[in-house]
């Protein structure tokens, strides 16, 4: 099960690499050097790659883009 979501959250956190500290980057590419080499990470490793993906990556609620689908109709009836 860690190895999967260790995977996971490297291969999201590719995409904001050019956003990270020098300290986080240089973490997640050890990380990332060690995940290719089939490695699982230690807990404490674990945890920092957790606070690395969570201080990057950020998701987004559907209900944060319900306003922009809704019809017209419904939004000039409320006013």
């Amino acid at each position: 099960m860690q190895i999967t979501e260790q995977k996971r959250m490297i291969e999201e956190l590719k995409y904001y690499k050019n956003k990270m500290s020098r300290e986080d980057l240089y973490n997640f590419e050890m990380y990332e050097k060690r995940t290719k080499d089939d490695e699982d990470l230690d807990r404490i490793s674990f945890q920092k790659l957790k606070d690395i993906y969570s201080k990057y990556v950020k998701k987004k609620s559907k209900s944060d883009f319900e306003h922009l689908f809704k019809k017209k109709d419904e939004s000039e009836n409320k006013q």
